[in-house]
């Protein structure tokens, strides 16, 4: 279909598709339906809203949506590109959700964004029925899926529309899922016999660091201050950390508000729509910000905290580099976060939730602690393998951690380990294994009379703190295991009583350090080089354009644009048409404010040139 890229060309500004968008347009528009998991950043949308413009039908296309910010956001982009589109939620007053309905029913509209829970209202059957549907799409899908990270019961109610609409195709969209969740989607939406396209989960512009959290609150400041344009998210573990840590950046002057539950609605609301709008630079948040949240700028994600799996660690730091250009991901690791996740998870009442968070955990801590590549262990969580030696934008690839020869403190843990369970025939928990290696003097194992084998004592050379991380690194490595249940045992693997018995050498990684800072600037995978003067002063035209309107910024323009711009000085509107992201309507509405700036300023500054 020609008018495809025609259509993303004039209307989006757009020209070419990304990964497996046209494929999955196309197979949308033959009719089948359809599951899609594309990264964040990587054009889901596009994938809906493409195919609601060139359907010659000019039906309406239903998206089910799981935010309200969500819908908004979305909307306003597309009515900027000129697509007629609209949502309905609570946030209407009803005189305002009169008329769109009363547009719906003339046919105005090709999209239609809406809340699952509206669409099963029962005066909505008869709304769906008359609206001449052409096709449902369920943009965050994972919600459908207890096994997701964010599950969301009124989902799984969606799939009763199959009964109302036998014969409109239903596309599922999500950015993370793993294969039981992908599964899970498929069977509870019912989707018949779909095309199902799993894109890479490779972000290539995002750069991956973890810190040892040493005064994180300093830590974050010396990471911000050298970033003091760019829109970021601290994600914390509780509320109050959220709080804490946006008071402390607002007291040093910066631009800083906290997001979480414990707001009132119309405080949260006021905070994420000063972010959405640039007027607040950085979010200090909870999970509970952040899903469907359409801003493409934001280019640096911290996490406070050690998030809880690596699901939602992947979900919270996709939320960096959405525009394709690059983003940093910074996570601050302390053993003791670990621990008090562990409390967390020992209060939960049911023991199959308790024995899954725990294995999530033990899978953060291994990336947490790894010395491979960090993609490396992202990727294979979802299954994907990363074959590149060395992905050159995380840090223990940029910085390879030194090894040293840890073949005595191997042995002497997993004898340990052993002379343990020689001696009672049962299996202990890693602290206990730590406190007879230490010579520790407890009831326990004066008790089980632990103070009386071999491996008593023989550890004392290193505290404990240092014998957990010993101990994390043999699990990491396959010699050791831990048992699920409220009290994990350690237990030998076969490659551990292997490697006892032969006594072969065991390379340990050295612990996390503050790296020295690089001297060596290095290109970065989605950079555009340009004139960062006139990009700044074009990113001011952007936000008073923007402020005028009522919208977000990138809803005029996207960062990516203005950059373009900005290294290759279009003067007039006519050289604004190959500009990237400049649509029919985008060009007739801003093309020439922004030639006009250009001229302007190159009668005060020479042009620079820049290599490829």
């Amino acid at each position: 279909m020609p008018e495809l890229l025609d259509t993303l060309r004039t209307t989006f500004g757009y020209d070419h598709f990304r990964p497996l968008q046209r494929e999955i347009i196309e197979s949308h528009l033959a009719g089948r339906d359809v599951f899609a998991l594309l990264p964040t950043g990587g054009g889901k949308s596009m994938c809906f809203q493409l195919p609601a413009l060139v359907r010659p039908d000019r039906g309406l296309t239903v998206v089910v949506s799981p935010l309200i910010a969500l819908m908004k956001d979305q909307v306003d982009q597309l009515s900027a590109a000129g697509v007629p589109a609209t949502y309905l939620n609570s946030t209407l007053s009803a005189t305002e959700a009169r008329s769109r309905l009363a547009g719906l029913h003339r046919g105005q509209f090709r999209l239609l964004y809406v809340a699952p829970e509206r669409l099963m209202l029962d005066n909505w059957q008869q709304n769906l029925t008359g609206w001449k549907v052409a096709a449902l799409a369920i943009d965050e899908a994972h919600c459908v899926s207890e096994w997701g990270h964010d599950f969301r019961p009124e989902f799984r109610q969606i799939a009763q529309l199959r009964d109302l609409l036998p014969e409109v195709p239903v596309m599922a969209l999500t950015a993370t899922a793993t294969e039981r969740v992908r599964d899970d989607i498929i069977n509870h939406l019912r989707l018949r016999d779909p095309a199902v396209y799993v894109a890479s989960f490779n972000r290539p512009n995002l750069n991956y660091k973890v810190l040892p959290k040493d005064g994180p609150t300093r830590q974050i400041i010396d990471f911000i201050k050298t970033r003091p344009e760019e829109s970021g998210i601290v994600y914390c573990a509780t509320r109050a950390t959220a709080e804490r840590t946006a008071e402390a950046l607002a007291g040093r002057g910066y631009s800083a508000r906290p997001y979480h539950a414990g707001l009132s609605n119309d405080e949260r609301s006021a905070n994420q729509e000063s972010f959405l709008r640039d007027d607040t630079r950085i979010i200090c948040a909870t999970i509970a910000f952040g899903m469907g949240i359409n801003k493409p700028n934001v280019r640096w994600v911290i996490h406070y905290d050690l998030p809880k799996n690596i699901e939602g660690y992947y979900q919270e730091t996709g939320r960096a580099g959405r525009d394709g250009l690059p983003g940093d991901c910074l996570l601050l690791f302390s053993a003791g976060d670990a621990a008090k996740q562990t409390h967390f998870i020992d209060e939960m009442t049911d023991e199959h939730e308790r024995n899954v968070a725990r294995a999530q955990l033990r899978q953060m801590l291994h990336y947490a602690e790894s010395a491979g590549c960090r993609r490396v262990d992202l990727l294979g969580y979802f299954g994907e393998a990363f074959t590149i030696d060395g992905c050159g934008a995380c840090d223990n690839c940029l910085e390879p951690r030194e090894t040293y020869d840890g073949t005595i403190l191997a042995q002497k843990f997993l004898s340990c380990v052993y002379r343990i369970r020689q001696a009672s025939q049962f299996g202990c928990g890693a602290n206990h294994v730590i406190e007879v290696l230490t010579g520790a003097d407890t009831e326990k194992i004066r008790r089980w009379g632990h103070d009386r084998i071999t491996t008593y004592g023989i550890g004392t050379e290193r505290s404990r703190p240092q014998w957990a991380a010993v101990f994390r690194e043999l699990l990491r490595l396959g010699y050791l295991m831990q048992t699920d249940g409220k009290f994990p045992t350690v237990e030998l693997t076969q490659e551990g009583v292997d490697v006892l018995r032969s006594r072969e050498t065991i390379m340990l990684t050295k612990p996390l350090i503050v790296p020295k800072a690089q001297k060596v600037r290095r290109r970065r995978e989605g950079e555009i080089a340009c004139d960062e003067i006139l990009f700044d002063a074009l990113r001011k035209l952007r936000k008073t354009l923007a402020d005028e309107r009522g919208v977000p910024a990138y809803v005029i323009f996207g960062d990516a644009t203005l950059r373009q711009m900005a290294r290759e000085y279009p003067e007039s509107p006519d050289a604004m048409h190959d500009i990237f992201g400049m649509g029919a309507k985008k060009h007739a509405e801003f093309a020439a404010t922004f030639a006009d700036a250009i001229r302007a300023y190159l009668r005060d500054h020479g042009r620079q040139t820049f290599n490829d």
